[in-house]
């Protein structure tokens, strides 16, 4: 049981699947129990936070005028800042809120990675971009939860995860 708890905290922390794609793989793959499954995925998706928030603004700066990699970065950075200057206009003084609602809406590149990629360039403040991330983390999970005890709902999905998890 500890391999599944373990691969539930590994596929949390890797991009786009992050607990989307975790909380399902532990319920109905690996047949954790709900909650235990909840808490491991919110665990497993905020290990990586704080190291994008620290390093990744840093990678791109660094990277943006080599040789081959220099273009891309380039143009994360620039749609990064045009798109937090976006959202900070619109949000104004409810950028904490806008952050958590942004990571807590479970929908393909609006997890935490992004998010706090977002507050990173947003220079939000490491406090403030870890709490709104993490309160969105745990308002995604108890949707993807809520989802997946649903089973006669989305029975289709079950079938899908437990068909094409990955067994260690």
């Amino acid at each position: 049981m500890l391999k599944y708890y373990l691969l539930t905290i590994l596929f949390a922390m890797i991009p786009i699947f992050e607990l989307r794609g975790a909380i399902p793989a532990a319920v109905w793959g690996y047949h954790i129990n709900p909650i235990v499954a909840y808490i491991i995925a919110v665990i497993g998706n905020m290990i990586p936070v704080p190291f994008i928030y620290l390093f990744a603004r840093k990678v791109l700066e660094w990277g943006k005028d080599k040789k081959y990699i220099g273009k891309f970065f380039t143009f994360c950075l620039k749609k990064g800042e045009k798109g937090g200057e976006k959202l900070k206009a619109k949000s104004g003084k409810g950028l904490f809120v806008a952050l958590m609602l942004f990571v807590g809406i479970p929908l393909p590149v609006t997890g935490a990675w992004t998010g706090t990629l977002a507050a990173s360039i947003l220079d939000m403040g490491f406090k403030k971009s870890m709490l709104a991330v993490f309160c969105g983390v745990l308002i995604a999970g108890v949707i993807v939860s809520l989802v997946v005890l649903l089973p006669n709902t989305f029975g289709f999905l079950a079938k899908v995860f437990t068909t094409s998890v990955p067994q260690a």
